[in-house]
């Protein structure tokens, strides 16, 4: 890896910094911050985005400086003053706005039902796929992906609604092939994703919080009964609870809106885990700190449907195991790119070729094609050309390059995030805008570091490991597809990228409270600080081992996600007090010409609901062309 592509390798042990100052000081005076300067602009003259990689994806690494800035912008209502704007004298019969999975969906399901018809994309990134984007380092003569969203792939069961989807853009999941273990070491069992299995390549770390000055590490914790763990009796007995074989079937939904379901609704996930294991709330938030990870929080403030609904909508063949492509469900993304504009990605549909080939942007936006994609292009405003239905027309006004551009089109699908969409779309009726006003999304750092080797987890006999306290809470080696990979077997002689996920919850205070309180974290949080953070961690866990961190840290890329999750709060799934859900509203009521998708309708951040909501607003569309 050249000097060009390595990260800032400052001290680890450096003084408070005023990043610190803010960090610690300014977050925590919470209600102070509602009324003080964005954190982003007390950092835009520092470095926020930081590196981004190599290839396609290396200058759209999560929400960017220049992607966030315009995103406030439209918050604030800045582009509003502006009364210069090109009109293109273009008219499509449906302009998408959003290039994510759903918005990408969208368009492919409105040119299969509807062919001759012309479509617009605009996103504002650099590159398409919203959360599924991938980051890809160049380390030892290797490249090296890794997710920045959006990860893990589900086996559909045969004959299934994604069985046929994943058929119908040329996606052969079968193909699905993993490293080998290599070199002279003894092997060791490395999995498939960053998540983990808790097998007994799995390890734990106690710190200071635990008393252990020096650090302790207890490998395979589940299989030794937490035996040595520095915790406790009662949370050992409590934790040991949660792994027991006692089934929870009467705690399982059978379908999405029977009485189950509706109950888990009006609880918090955290009632339902001390409900199910009969554990304390001390046990849940002191170990249990992932337990709400797939819906961005804290398990206090989220509808324990939460932590049902997929299976119980999407259920899909587990006895394969959930699959991963490299660079996560970027390869979803590209797939369905590579049939609704097949130049974009040159070459066939093998998994390899789909993976590994350079998009063709040019291919994107070329006039006479029916569907077009326009990136860099943020849009600020859709309103209709009259009044609702009975206007022939939405205009639809974007920035790019500084400059303001209107089109127009005979329908609009919304397949942006709720965040945005109640922002852009103008005169939003006042019972959709009082449901978006129940839409929570949580913020997410995705932190991917590059290795030179990982010898020193190795030689701590783990592969995976977790912690509870400091920067992150778990991370894994994984073993990668072998299609997207340069190097058919791993050792801990390879180079590999070790993925953290950093989420903000702070348990006990409301559910927008703690939103708000993460998003300034993650805002205002210079790339330099979270890069300390992360090497003095690993240091901390892993200088024992041998590491260090200017020797073996290759490379770090930041992907910061400010609205990452939808957080359903309880009631979110099917509304309260007779009200309602929020999602409801929005989806059987399209507002005049404009449809409304995206994941969050449907309160799970998951790709397959990306498509169903774009599915569902295709065929609203349809009727207004």
């Amino acid at each position: 890896m050249d000097d060009r592509n390595k990260t800032n390798e400052s001290t680890v042990g450096d003084g408070i910094s005023r990043r610190d100052f803010l960090n610690g000081t300014l977050i925590a005076s919470g209600a102070v911050l509602m009324n003080a300067v964005s954190p982003l602009k007390m950092l835009a003259e520092e470095d926020w985005t930081g590196y981004g990689g190599v290839g396609d994806y290396a200058s759209s690494n999560g929400n960017t400086y220049e992607v966030a800035t315009a995103g406030h912008a439209i918050r604030d209502e800045k582009y509003s003053r502006s009364k210069d704007v090109v009109d293109t004298g273009e008219r499509f019969d449906c302009v998408i706005v959003g290039a994510g999975i759903s918005g990408l969906a969208a368009a492919l399901f409105l040119q299969r039902k509807r062919p001759n018809s012309t479509c617009l994309i605009i996103d504002n990134h650099p590159i398409f796929g919203g959360e599924a984007k991938r980051n890809e380092f160049m380390v030892e003569g290797q490249r090296l992906m890794a997710h920045q969203g959006s990860a893990v792939f589900f086996p559909p069961f045969p004959g299934s609604y994604f069985d046929k989807f994943y058929t119908s853009i040329g996606l052969d999941w079968s193909q699905f092939k993993y490293q080998q273990w290599g070199g002279s070491k003894p092997p060791m069992e490395v999995g498939t994703d960053p998540y983990g299995s808790g097998g007994k390549n799995s390890g734990w770390f106690f710190g200071a919080k635990f008393g252990q000055e020096k650090g302790r590490w207890l490998s395979d914790p589940w299989g030794r009964q937490l035996v040595g763990a520095p915790i406790p009796d009662h949370a050992r007995a409590e934790l040991l609870k949660t792994q027991a074989d006692v089934p929870h079937t009467d705690r399982t939904p059978k379908q999405h809106g029977d009485p189950q379901s509706r109950y888990l609704d009006s609880i918090t996930l955290e009632r339902d885990i001390m409900e199910k294991y009969g554990i304390s709330r001390d046990t849940v938030r002191t170990y249990l700190q992932t337990a709400g990870e797939g819906s961005g929080l804290g398990a206090d403030a989220l509808s324990a449907y939460a932590d049902y609904a997929a299976d119980v909508l999407f259920p899909w063949d587990q006895s394969r195991g959930a699959q991963m492509f490299p660079g996560g469900n970027t390869g979803i993304a590209r797939y369905i790119t590579k049939a609704i504009l097949p130049a974009a990605i040159p070459g066939p549909t093998d998994l390899s070729s789909v993976c590994r080939a350079p998009v063709n942007f040019n291919a994107l936006d070329r006039k006479g094609q029916n569907v077009r994609m326009r990136l860099r292009s943020t849009v600020i405003s859709v309103r209709h050309d009259g009044t609702g239905t009975h206007a022939p027309d939405v205009v639809v006004t974007f920035e790019r390059g500084k400059k303001l551009y209107r089109v127009k089109a005979r329908s609009v699908i919304m397949a942006g995030g709720s965040w945005t969409t109640k922002h852009v779309v103008r005169d939003l009726p006042t019972e959709h805008a009082d449901a978006y006003a129940q839409f929570y999304r949580s913020p997410c750092l995705v932190m991917n570091v590059a290795l030179r080797n990982w010898r020193f987890l190795y030689k701590l006999g783990i592969s995976e490991c977790q912690w509870f306290e400091g920067f992150g809470r778990y991370t894994a080696v994984r073993r990668t597809a072998l299609f997207g990979s340069d190097r058919k077997t791993i050792s801990p002689d390879s180079p590999t990228v070790l993925t953290l996920k950093i989420l903000y919850p702070s348990p006990g205070l409301p559910l927008q409270d703690q939103v708000t309180q993460g998003r300034w974290q993650l805002m205002g949080t210079s790339f330099r600080d979270y890069e300390r953070q992360v090497r003095e961690q690993f240091t901390t866990m892993f200088s024992s081992a041998g590491f260090d961190h200017r020797r073996d840290i290759a490379g770090i890329i930041l992907n910061r996600w400010g609205h990452a999750y939808l957080s359903p709060q309880p009631g979110f799934f099917f509304g309260t007090a007779g009200r309602p859900a929020p999602s409801d509203v929005l989806r059987h009521n399209p507002f005049g010409r404009i449809a409304f998708a995206n994941s969050d309708l449907s309160g799970m951040m998951d790709h397959r609901s990306s498509i169903t909501e774009a599915d569902r607003a295709v065929q609203q569309v349809l009727t207004m062309m």
